[in-house]
């Protein structure tokens, strides 16, 4: 399977970041990314065997259960690896230096959790972002990044980690199609 664990923030946040992109959409031809697959990735894992879920969902809650949730919002930008040469525009989240920890410490949780459970973690550090659209070729991108800069959502609390399957292939336009197949609520230990 193919699983990430993510932060999805709730539908009026998605909703309000939309409705800012979508007039603009037609001036950048990227591969936008689509509104319900918008989320913050803590740690991707592009392989794990069905013989490791179990132990992986046990551990995911329990690294859940020990943060706190976030209160925050979608705001600013940036792109990745830069503005000079992008491949991804992003948005990011407003954090102060306690949820930044806290958000920090549970990627590190979920990292550990698939680490534990005998599954291999992709991706660098972590970095709180939400991927808004894809470049198929390095370009420059100042004045998105300045145009995403000036973004800022309506406030919501990070209070749930979800683990989401991608379905490669499967979503329209022959992307992925993603699947909850568990949620995890913050700041409530689970058994175990």
């Amino acid at each position: 399977m193919r699983l990430f664990a993510a932060l999805i923030p709730p539908e009026r946040a998605l909703e309000d970041l939309d409705e800012f992109l979508e007039v603009r959409r037609e001036a950048g031809q990227f591969r936008w990314t689509q509104a319900d697959q918008v989320h913050v990735t803590l740690a991707f894992l592009a392989d794990v065997p069905d013989r490791s879920l179990d132990e992986l969902v046990e551990r995911l809650g329990r690294a859940a259960g020990r943060r706190t949730p976030v209160e925050t919002a979608i705001a600013g930008g940036g792109a990745f690896p830069d503005a000079a040469r992008a491949r991804v525009l992003w948005t990011g989240l407003d954090l102060d230096e306690s949820g930044r920890t806290e958000l920090s410490r549970l990627a590190t949780g979920a990292r550990a959790a698939a680490t534990k459970s005998g599954i291999d973690v992709d991706g660098q550090r972590f970095r709180p972002h939400l991927t808004v659209a894809r470049l198929g070729h390095p370009q420059e991108v100042t004045r998105w990044v300045r145009l995403l800069d000036a973004y800022r959502g309506p406030a919501w609390t990070a209070d749930n980690l979800s683990l989401v399957q991608s379905h490669l292939g499967e979503g329209p336009r022959n992307r992925p199609r993603y699947e909850v197949i568990g949620e995890f609520p913050l700041g409530r230990r689970q058994a175990g």
